[in-house]
């Protein structure tokens, strides 16, 4: 296949990737809606923006398993409509309970499509090109959660929070029109899975095993728990220290979406450095030290008095912290036992970083009650941050990264 059209494949997978997102991206917006309209409680509204990492921390390496023996390509189009059809039942909802259920489905899908994504890319880009396709695939989830921080409020305004679901049901089957149309199928012969049902190797049960003894994915999975936790506070809470300094709630949303843009500048940044042979190592050094910095500027006591500070250095935060998704992506297809457990090797790396997500916003909150502020915030991530730099000089040290 020409070079050109390989690459328009990996770029469609990246989309697909930000289609998936939209999903992730679309509930915040819509939860004052969705309280007026179903009396969702706050408690309701938790598990809602919960559930979906929920699903990943449950089922990380179960559906990357699923993913290998159904196909990345299917899997992916399977993903896709998922999020289409819950999407479009969840706008027919009568109660939070029909929508906490479609959400966990919804996060099983997402888990479809993101889990097979590394290793279909594997496929379309040459190796000399692949960490910077990879550092591409890295900015899926920010541009696809600020797409929906932006244009949610919008759409809803139009067709209230029902067609806002509806309207991304749209974008779902779309796409998988489109992947259905373009991406080669599994069993082509130029991309067939190196698979045989002869071959022991690619039986679930050793891609389970060989992933789950291998020490580097696990070293990989927990530094981006580390990173996943911190991120996922920071972003999550920012609308709320903003609201409470006094500004409006569509403010605060934009300027959260702003941030969350700014991890895209380190996603593409990793994946050029990587692609220049800058070591791996010293990225994820470098954006664990700088992001404790940033966290203790943006959020201690030494720059009270100077908000516009604060807020560059929450985007620095976020900006440098890109940086790490970049290159575990990358480590993950790399250091992976073999080439049939990419995907595996993917779900576990998923299942840690949404266990991160999942522990990260209660332990902040936790130490911003115990403290009395919300200095409580860079405590939490410098924690973080020094275990994520410790893991990092592990994993260096058994591969001389």
């Amino acid at each position: 296949m020409h070079k050109a059209n390989t690459e328009s494949l990996a770029f469609i997978v990246v989309l697909a990737g930000v289609s998936a997102t939209l999903h992730i991206g679309k509930l915040p917006p819509a939860i004052p809606l969705l309280r007026d309209a179903l009396g969702v409680t706050l408690v309701q509204a938790g598990l809602l923006l919960s559930a979906v990492q929920l699903a990943g921390m449950l089922l990380g390496v179960v559906v990357g398993l699923f993913a290998v023996t159904l196909g990345l390509r299917r899997s992916m189009i399977l993903g896709v409509m998922l999020l289409g059809a819950a999407s479009a039942a969840g706008g027919f909802s009568a109660d939070a309970k029909d929508l906490l259920l479609l959400r966990f489905i919804e996060g099983f899908g997402f888990l479809l499509v993101v889990l097979p994504a590394p290793g279909l890319i594997r496929r379309f880009v040459p190796p000399d090109k692949l960490a910077l396709k990879l550092g591409f695939w890295g900015a899926h989830m920010p541009v696809g959660t600020a797409l929906a921080l932006l244009s949610g409020p919008w759409v809803m305004s139009l067709v209230g929070w029902r067609g806002w679901w509806w309207a991304l049901a749209g974008v779902s089957m779309s796409m998988a029109c489109l992947m259905f149309l373009t991406i080669p199928s599994d069993r082509s012969k130029e991309y067939a899975e190196v698979s045989s049902a002869k071959d022991n190797s690619g039986s679930w049960q050793h891609r389970l095993i060989l992933t789950l003894t291998s020490r580097d994915p696990w070293f990989i999975a927990l530094i981006f728990a580390m990173y996943s936790c911190q991120w996922l506070a920071v972003i999550g809470f920012l609308p709320t220290i903003f609201e409470q300094a006094g500004f409006s709630s569509a403010f605060a949303g934009l300027v959260t979406a702003v941030v969350s843009l700014a991890n895209i500048l380190g996603n593409v940044g990793a994946g050029h450095l990587l692609h220049r042979q800058f070591s791996a190592l010293k990225l994820l050094r470098v954006a664990f030290f700088l992001m404790a910095i940033c966290t203790l500027l943006a959020f201690g006591s030494v720059m009270n008095d100077l908000p516009v500070l604060r807020f560059v250095a929450v985007l620095f935060f976020s900006a440098i912290g890109g940086m790490i998704p970049a290159v575990l992506f990358s480590l993950a297809v790399q250091l992976a036992p073999n080439e049939q457990t990419i995907s595996t090797t993917v779900g576990w790396v998923q299942q840690c970083s949404s266990a991160g997500q999942f522990v990260g916003p209660p332990l902040v909150a936790w130490a911003v009650v115990t403290i009395g502020g919300w200095g409580g915030i860079w405590m939490v991530a410098c924690a973080a941050s020094l275990v994520g730099y410790t893991f990092a000089s592990i994993l260096n040290a058994r591969n001389n990264l």
